[in-house]
């Protein structure tokens, strides 16, 4: 979205951020109180593995091949949990532009964070592809899915999804241990972004010291701490104050103006108007409209 801090400075054993693997992988979906990020956990300077070995697992593309327009790309995407059963997503075929900010919106179960699931690669389609910054993602082993998703794609949750045996400082990095950068340079990412969002005064503080808008900023620095193509948001002011939720709102609009492509689940066509954001309209699984930033602006007046 674990690792067990032993003191500053100093990396925690492979043990131990196991267990915080193990609770990541608990809940990986979006919509559940779990964690988000699955993968395996480093504990030197080099990266795990190398990522054209992933065992019985397809490898991960190659990033120089040449990728689609879009940072995602659906083609006739159905997801079916059920046979008999309406699906959660009926042939969907949509995509987000580099640097821009999408807004999926509909009523409850409508299917929304069935899609945001399925972009983020917690879920896959029973039929169609999905594309993600230029590597097909659904035909990905779990191995290679989870190490993928760790490097490209940054996930922000309505209930923030923080480990309280971490500080804020080791909550930050674990994407990052996770995706097997070099410690040197994710503990100065990891800095860099604290500072950034005002955290530096918290940063070994533990997320129950924390207030709400601090916790998702905190959320935010560990979805941004592998610097993703992809920033996925998930109600991200759901659960804040509306000061608070105004205060998060400025600073992913901030993120986005900097060229952060960004697609947000919310029910409320303020909040992607506040966004800027091309709207997604999904209803009983489907499609049914899109706007663009300036008529979204309109309808919520």
């Amino acid at each position: 979205m674990r690792r067990q801090q032993n003191a500053p400075g100093v990396m925690p054993a492979r043990d131990k951020v196991s267990r915080h693997h193990g609770a990541a992988e608990r809940g990986s979906a979006v919509g559940d109180d779990g964690a988000a990020e699955r993968g395996s956990a480093v504990g030197d300077d080099s990266a795990v593995g190398d990522d054209s070995a992933v065992g019985d697992d397809s490898a991960v593309g190659d990033d120089s091949a040449s990728e689609p327009d879009g940072v995602i790309e659906l083609d006739g995407v159905t997801k079916a949990y059920q046979a008999g059963v309406r699906p959660a997503l009926a042939d969907v075929t949509m995509g987000v532009a580099d640097g821009e900010v999408a807004a999926i919106m509909g009523p409850s179960g409508s299917g929304k964070s069935t899609l945001l699931n399925l972009i983020a690669g917690l879920d896959r389609p029973t039929t169609g592809t999905v594309t993600v910054a230029g590597q097909r993602i659904d035909t990905l082993g779990e191995s290679a899915l989870a190490r993928f998703r760790a490097r490209h794609i940054g996930i922000i949750f309505q209930f923030f999804n923080l480990l309280d045996d971490l500080t804020v400082v080791d909550n930050v990095l674990l994407p990052a241990q996770l995706a097997g950068a070099a410690r040197r340079r994710a503990r100065a990412r990891a800095t860099e972004l604290i500072e950034r969002l005002g955290l530096a005064g918290h940063r070994d503080a533990y997320p129950a010291r924390l207030s709400g808008g601090q916790r998702q900023r905190v959320a935010i620095a560990r979805a941004l701490v592998n610097s993703p193509e992809l920033l996925l948001a998930d109600e991200p002011t759901g659960a804040l104050d509306t000061t608070t939720g105004q205060e998060i709102g400025r600073l992913l609009s901030e993120l986005n103006a900097a060229g952060q492509t960004l697609v947000l689940v919310t029910h409320d066509p303020a909040l992607a108007a506040r966004y800027e954001a091309r709207t997604i309209t999904i209803v009983d699984g489907q499609v049914v409209g899109a706007q663009a930033p300036h008529a979204a602006a309109r309808a919520s007046a």
